[in-house]
């Protein structure tokens, strides 16, 4: 039943009313009753938030060391958001919002495209200056102030669902936008297979590997997502559907062989995200909309 929640409106539709999905690592994980858009109903506090992502807890850190696997990994990954945008661009003034140690931006420069970021790691911005020597903005999004209207393209990967007020950003992205400028963004899909399969055993278990609270703070699926955009001056142009790395959500090889749980648990969600993108159902999707 839905349950009024009068300290805490939807970011979408502004509804109060919510629907519990399960207690994961502390935080309560609810959707929303009137929109469906999904979201952690306790989050940290602006300044525990902020504390997540500086100094000793930089979840980027190995992407400090450019002989890390974990730097080769990214890279690809990288290598994969571009063939993304290029399905709709091939050159313009490109700002990556969230751009971690800039490697996107590295990518997207020797294909053509003039970049700058922004990066709320200072640790990782700091990377991208150094390492990259790009044109790199501490903050979010919001600290770019003297561009609106100038810029071709603006991306968010991985990046919308750990804000606090995704609408703000969403408003921000189209104030910096020119006329039909692109935004383009990705981030895990709550619709995915795997996602919808595994959520009725989340409540039960406190257990769900696809949500990851308290880092990311809003899940979507490409419906929500969508309705966000369309209702702040966007149109969506396309989607592509993948998957985050299996490794990464069920656990390596040597992490399932020491819990028999974790094992069962992977060997009966693991074949739903690997089938998921094939069916265009994947856990991770891109999206692309257009400044009207």
């Amino acid at each position: 039943m839905a349950q009024p929640r009068p300290y805490l409106a939807c970011n979408h539709c502004g509804s109060t009313e919510t629907r519990p999905v399960a207690r994961i690592d502390g935080h309560w994980l609810e959707r929303c009753a009137r929109c469906d858009l999904a979201f952690v109903t306790d989050p940290p506090s602006e300044t525990a938030l902020a504390a997540m992502y500086q100094a000793s807890n930089d979840y980027h850190t190995q992407l400090l060391d450019p002989a890390s696997d974990a730097f080769a990994k990214m890279t690809a990954i990288a290598r994969h958001h571009l063939r993304f945008v290029e399905r709709f661009a091939s050159f313009g003034q490109l700002l990556d919002v969230g751009c971690s140690t800039g490697l996107f931006l590295d990518q997207a420069r020797r294909r053509g495209f003039d970049v700058a970021g922004v990066e709320f790691s200072a640790a990782s911005a700091r990377f991208a200056r150094e390492h990259f020597h790009l044109s790199v903005t501490d903050g979010d999004i919001h600290a770019i102030d003297d561009a609106d209207g100038l810029l071709d393209i603006v991306t968010m990967f991985d990046v919308i669902e750990h804000v606090r007020d995704p609408a703000r950003d969403m408003l921000a992205a189209h104030r910096l936008l020119k006329p039909g400028g692109l935004f383009i963004l990705s981030t895990p899909n709550i619709d995915g297979l795997f996602p919808r399969m595994s959520e009725p055993l989340a409540r039960p278990l406190g257990y769900w590997p696809h949500v990851e609270p308290p880092w990311h703070l809003y899940q979507f699926s490409v419906r929500t997502l969508s309705a966000m955009l369309e209702a702040r001056g966007f149109e969506c142009l396309g989607t592509h559907h993948t998957a985050i790395d299996l490794a990464y959500t069920f656990g390596t090889a040597r992490e399932l062989s020491r819990s028999a749980k974790r094992l069962a648990y992977a060997l009966a969600f693991a074949p739903f995200a690997w089938a998921g993108p094939k069916i265009g159902m994947g856990d991770w999707f891109y999206l692309a909309a257009r400044k009207h």
